[in-house]
């Protein structure tokens, strides 16, 4: 049945995700525990589809302050066509400058990193966050398909893909493709593999940069949920902390 085999394609997805993305993996947590450590944030990005990881980083129950997600309703769709719908997206997502006026809204810093999520890695909204990050000094960190990489053409007018602008390039293990399963007959293949990729890679890093965190004795404030018997007002006192951080740069 085609729905066991994605079950069985995905789990080879996130095997080779384990096995071979380990080290970048790890260095990235790395990254991100240093930048909330210091003061500084971990910002997310992505267009399309590619926002669905940032929506499950934070806030999200099991998640916590030091993520901070970079949304634009313009790249994220709220209709099939027409206002809000795909087709208007995955033009502008494709237009060159447009990243530079959404990120004109942060105060990035050298101590903040980014992460940027892209399967296909070739649009200029992806590509172009971590260009004029980096002019800030901030650290790159990219979740993206690295067979598409090696088998597409550049788009962008610099000639580069999102793992170029990256300090750290992960491979999210997914065909360029991204649909998993064939059916004879049709040269179309059904249900993609880069949303449970990315948030699998996603999960790794919150859970990896939590107990980096707590190793050095610093506990994060995590997003939980109400079912785990803390305080009442636990969460309110989450976002309140995560409000008097978003505010701290207006003067």
């Amino acid at each position: 049945m085609a729905e066991l085999e994605y079950l069985d394609r995905i789990t080879k997805v996130i095997s080779q995700i384990r096995d071979t993305q380990k080290d970048k993996l790890e260095k990235a947590a790395q990254q991100f525990a240093k930048s909330i450590q210091s003061g500084g944030r971990v910002y997310m990005f992505g267009s399309g589809h590619s926002v669905i990881p940032v929506l499950d980083i934070f806030p999200r129950y099991g998640s916590f302050i030091g993520f901070y997600p970079i949304y634009d309703p313009r790249l994220m769709w709220s209709n099939v066509v027409g206002p809000g719908g795909a087709r208007e997206l995955l033009w502008l997502e494709q237009r060159e400058g447009y990243a530079k006026v959404i990120l004109s809204s942060y105060n990035l810093k050298p101590n903040d990193s980014l992460l940027v999520f892209s399967h296909g890695g070739l649009n200029a909204a992806p590509i172009e966050m971590g260009i004029e990050a980096k002019k800030s000094g901030v650290t790159i960190v990219s979740v993206s398909s690295h067979a598409n990489y090696r088998h597409a053409k550049p788009k962008h007018s610099t000639g580069k893909q999102l793992a170029d602008v990256s300090d750290i390039a992960i491979d999210n293990c997914v065909p360029s493709e991204d649909a998993l399963i064939a059916a004879d007959g049709i040269p179309e293949k059904f249900a993609a593999g880069s949303t449970v990729a990315s948030v699998s890679i996603a999960m790794t890093l919150v859970a990896e940069t939590g107990r980096l965190l707590v190793q050095a004795g610093k506990r994060p404030s995590t997003f939980v949920s109400p079912n785990v018997g803390l305080a009442p007002d636990h969460n309110e006192q989450v976002f309140r902390e995560y409000m008097r951080n978003v505010f701290r740069d207006i003067e």
